[in-house]
């Protein structure tokens, strides 16, 4: 099946043909960095991590663009309230931006370019709008682009020019229209020197949209595949965005993919709203993988309900996948047959996977394949005698499909996970072994109360024991 995605332009999910055979552009709105990130923003980078990863794993040669926006408003309030410079404020969440990312296990981007490293291509963006007709300047230091000189304004967002609303990011009486948007910001009174750059329409800072243009423009191209981010930047940002290299004369992003939002009670998680979580207090409570798997286990276009149950439920499912995976490797070696083990990758994907993740990401589907394949893989484990080779099958074709959502259990980046090896599982380990081989014993010699006594006090503390022929394994229970 050829792989078909959304394109919210069109608002229609239809093949995916790259400007270039084999080759995959794609630029992502990362974020900005006026304060460490809320959960809801992780939802959008984690949404299109999977896709690069399901391009790729197709086969494409993926260039992946996610920009950092270091300076604006926001940015500047923030560090004041703060008493830090707005460089360093900016850099300093960055940076803790950076390091969730990759906790989650997110594949980092080819190029990941600050706004504040590319004034010079944006001025020069913004001349050759002044040029085409398309921007003017103010006279007194901004520069706006006129809505009104591109007929295609409105398309992304199927609106028409004359029911869109000021934009009031942008409020000037120099405006010739209200709904012109800003593309350069004239410095203001007690803003840093340091956040301000000389242009021939005088000192400011760059505008939100224009930033991206003139990035996507240097990284992807005039034209490129695809354009993605959340689905509260349709407007304005990426109406601009596009009006602007439109503008500009280039084609911009021929497929617009969005992500939904997250919802906490079912209204979207916001700073506004004060309902947000940070991601560093979710990490600090729950496994990174767990947090993964909420998620991305649901379609990217949808809205996804981020609570308590929604974690627990993921946590239940990967500890039961875990579970088994470590059984089949214990069973594996016990049996000599651990070289028929392979990396994600290397083998071929089952067609019903493949079918559901080539249907716009259709993670449901794909992930109930895996479900299915587990069950298989548990009803191997509990025959007296097992076959390895096709122990190994199953557990190579479901390290595969995890690895699509970046949840290989068995791979470097979950091994140190709480129940997923480790110093603390080893010390556990220990202590139920010595209770196992106790319990054995006590079997052996047909003191089947104190077998069961043992038995008893590991299901009252949370540990499942399984009996198979010659040995016992354990795991936790949910």
């Amino acid at each position: 099946m050829t792989l078909r995605l959304h394109d919210s332009k069109t608002r229609t999910v239809s093949d995916f043909t790259p400007l270039k055979d084999g080759e995959v552009s794609l630029y992502v709105c990362g974020p900005t960095v006026q304060d460490g990130p809320h959960v809801g923003h992780i939802r959008t980078f984690l949404a299109f991590d999977v896709l690069v990863r399901w391009l790729r794993r197709s086969g494409y040669r993926v260039t992946y663009v996610r920009n950092v926006t270091d300076i604006d408003d926001k940015i500047l309030a923030r560090a004041a309230e703060e008493g830090e410079a707005w460089w360093k404020w900016s850099y300093t969440n960055e940076r803790k931006f950076g390091e969730i990312m990759d906790q989650l296990g997110a594949v980092r981007p080819d190029y990941e370019p600050r706004a504040t490293g590319h004034v010079t291509e944006m001025i020069d963006f913004m001349q050759r709008l002044i040029e085409r007709g398309h921007a003017y300047a103010d006279g007194e230091g901004s520069v706006y682009f006129d809505v009104s000189s591109l007929p295609e304004y409105g398309s992304l967002t199927n609106q028409s020019i004359e029911n869109m609303v000021d934009d009031a990011e942008a409020a000037s009486n120099l405006k010739q229209d209200p709904r012109d948007f800003a593309l350069w910001k004239k410095a203001k009174a007690g803003e840093p020197e340091t956040a301000k750059w000389s242009t021939p329409f005088g000192e400011g800072r760059p505008g939100w949209h224009l930033e991206c243009s003139a990035m996507a423009k240097k990284y992807v191209g005039e034209s490129f595949d695809i354009h993605g981010g959340g689905l509260d930047l349709r407007f304005p940002h990426h109406e601009n965005e596009q009006a602007q290299s439109y503008g500009a004369g280039y084609g911009f992003a021929q497929r617009w993919m969005h992500s939904g939002m997250l919802t906490v009670d079912g209204m979207k998680m916001g700073k506004s709203l004060g309902n947000f979580i940070t991601a560093e207090d979710v990490l600090a409570k729950h496994p990174a993988a767990a947090v993964r798997l909420a998620i991305v286990g649901s379609h990217y276009r949808t809205n996804v309900e981020f609570n308590d149950t929604t974690l627990a439920e993921a946590e239940t499912v990967l500890s039961r996948l875990r579970g088994s995976l470590t059984r089949a490797l214990d069973a594996l070696e016990q049996a000599g047959a651990h070289e028929e083990l392979c990396e994600p990758g290397e083998g071929a994907l089952p067609d019903r996977f493949t079918e559901a993740m080539n249907d716009d990401l259709g993670v449901a589907d794909a992930l109930a394949v895996v479900h299915e394949r587990h069950g298989q893989l548990n009803t191997l484990l509990a025959k007296p005698h097992i076959d390895a080779h096709e122990v190994a099958s199953a557990v190579n074709e479901l390290r595969d499909m995890l690895d699509v959502f970046g949840l290989d259990l068995l791979g470097a980046m979950w091994s140190d996970e709480p129940g997923a090896g480790g110093a603390e599982h080893d010390a556990l380990d220990a202590l139920i072994r010595a209770q196992l081989e106790e319990r054995a014993e006590a079997r052996k010699n047909k003191d089947w109360a104190s077998a069961d006594a043992i038995r008893d006090r590991f299901a009252a503390a949370g540990i499942r024991i399984e009996d198979s022929a010659g040995s016992s394994r354990w795991s936790l229970t949910n």
